[in-house]
């Protein structure tokens, strides 16, 4: 049976990309960059015939994703606006200056970046870091979070046919966090988030999960 191909878009540039905030549940627009940055991603991927369309439930999302089927040659493929593709929530640490968030998260563990974090411990255990840290304990821990993502795995699965090609635009850290769990299998090291407006490309088949490509901003 053929897999069902998923590209794996980053929404455009936004101004708290620009400034440097934590941005997950809270949005702010793209900037004249960011709608350049989805533009270019649907000419490269113009040439695509997408069975389905689908994007994170924010605005940055949906507006990408728009403007990337707005260039596909097959105009018909209808956009379907899911939350379980959302970025990781922050919690209290919404919108704040990104440096001092991943101090406040990572300094208790002998970690004083992201990166650090990272390196040291694993993606995973920088979400349940900040859930610890959030004095609300609202920011998403691992387990909440894969609980929603495997959410909009069973989503693209029921909705979508062997040998289809999906489009779906979500967010840098949601993209690092699948192609990091999924794909060390496949060779994939993540060391990088994925740049705004690149290309990643899972397929789904009978086995699990698999990484084709991350971060390209050429096909």
């Amino acid at each position: 049976m053929k897999p069902i191909t998923v590209y794996l878009v980053r929404h455009g540039q936004t101004w708290f990309n620009r400034y440097n905030k934590m941005q997950g549940w809270s949005d702010s627009p793209l900037t004249p960059s960011g709608i350049d940055d989805a533009k270019l991603a649907g000419q490269k991927l113009k040439h695509i015939t997408f069975t389905n369309a689908y994007a994170s439930d924010t605005t940055r999302a949906t507006n990408t994703a728009k403007m990337i089927l707005a260039a596909n040659f097959n105009s018909h493929t209808e956009l379907n606006i899911t939350p379980h593709f959302r970025e990781q929530f922050y919690g209290y640490y919404e919108g704040e200056d990104s440096p001092k968030a991943w101090y406040a998260v990572g300094q208790p563990h002998g970690a004083r970046t992201f990166s650090q974090i990272i390196e040291k411990f694993g993606v995973d255990a920088s979400k349940n870091f900040m859930h610890e840290a959030d004095p609300f304990h609202e920011a998403e821990d691992a387990l909440t979070y894969w609980n929603r993502l495997q959410k909009g795995f069973k989503q693209l699965r029921e909705e979508n046919q062997n040998g289809d090609n999906v489009l779906l635009v979500s967010h840098g850290t949601t993209i690092r966090s699948i192609v990091d769990k999924f794909g060390k299998e496949d060779g994939f090291v993540v060391t990088e988030s994925p740049k705004n407006g690149s290309i990643s490309k899972i397929q789904l088949t009978d086995s699990g999960i698999h990484v084709l490509s991350y971060n390209q901003l050429e096909l």
